[in-house]
C-alpha cells in the first residue's frame, strides 16, 4: 500500500533551498517517490494557522519512504536541511482501494 511523505515548509537560505530540492528530487526518484504536490497554491477551508509550503510525495510502500529517509544519498540533502529550510515532515500510510 502506498505511503506519503508530506512535508510543511518555510525557506531560510533560498539558495541552500535550490540545492536541498534538487538533491532531494533525485533520491525521491532512485527509491521510487513521486511528486503529487510540490508548493503549489494552498486554500484553508478550516481551522489554522495558515500552511506554509506544502509538499506531498507518494512512495510505493512505507517501507520504501523509510528506506529513502535513512538512505546514504539523501543523508547529502540532509546537510543543507538546516540550513536551506525549517520543515514539518510527517509519514502518512495510504490505503489501497479495491476495485
Amino acid at each position: 500500500m502506498p505511503a506519503y511523505v508530506i512535508s510543511e515548509v518555510e525557506a531560510r537560505n533560498r539558495a541552500a533551498m535550490e540545492a536541498y530540492r534538487s538533491l532531494a528530487a533525485t533520491t525521491i526518484a532512485q527509491y521510487g517517490g513521486r511528486y503529487l504536490a510540490r508548493g503549489g497554491a494552498t486554500e484553508v477551508v478550516e481551522g489554522g494557522p495558515p500552511p506554509k509550503t506544502i509538499i506531498i510525495v507518494e512512495f510505493p510502500t512505507m517501507a520504501r519512504a523509510r528506506e529513502w529517509y535513512a538512505s546514504a544519498e539523501y543523508a547529502e540533502a540532509l546537510k543543507l536541511r538546516h540550513t536551506a529550510l525549517e520543515r514539518r515532515l510527517m509519514f502518512v500510510e495510504g490505503v489501497t482501494l479495491e476495485s
